[in-house]
């Protein structure tokens, strides 16, 4: 018969749960490098490692958002993953708080990526900007107004 061990050790394995420990963002690109590459000059992330399969192709690379991390993940059917670009539209969007809405957004401005909306206030308490990167996803950088 069960003794009392082995019933608290059922209710403890159905009752505790396992604390989050971090979040990561992983976003999907036909070319990671190229993507890697232009976040980091256009967007101001700061560049990761890039990863490599044993042929040479980028499989993983990642960006440091402030206090987050930020993947690059390949197109993997296999999956699921596909680009924005091999989609025709962005299934997401990523939100990046920075300090200075209007300084960063005329820094994306000068590098050329496509601006959705220029800076304004929004009725929710931030200011943002939204822009696309070279593959079509939705990215906004915000800081909230008061």
């Amino acid at each position: 018969p069960p003794t009392t061990h082995d019933l608290t050790t059922l209710l403890e394995e159905m009752t505790m749960t396992t604390a989050i420990e971090r979040r990561i963002s992983i976003l999907v690109y036909e070319d990671p490098e190229a993507a890697h590459a232009w976040l980091a000059r256009v967007f101001g992330l700061v560049p990761g490692p890039v990863d490599r399969d044993p042929s040479g192709t980028v499989v993983h690379a990642e960006l440091e958002a402030g206090d987050g991390v930020i993947w690059l993940h390949r197109e993997a059917p296999e999956f699921g993953l596909a680009s924005p670009k091999q989609l025709g539209g962005a299934n997401g969007s990523m939100a990046v708080m920075v300090d200075d809405v209007d300084a960063h957004h005329a820094h994306a401005l000068a590098e050329g990526a496509e601006i959705a909306y220029d800076p304004c206030d929004q009725p929710y308490g931030y200011r943002e900007y939204s822009a696309r990167d070279l593959e079509g996803a939705l990215w906004s950088f915000m800081r909230p107004l008061a």
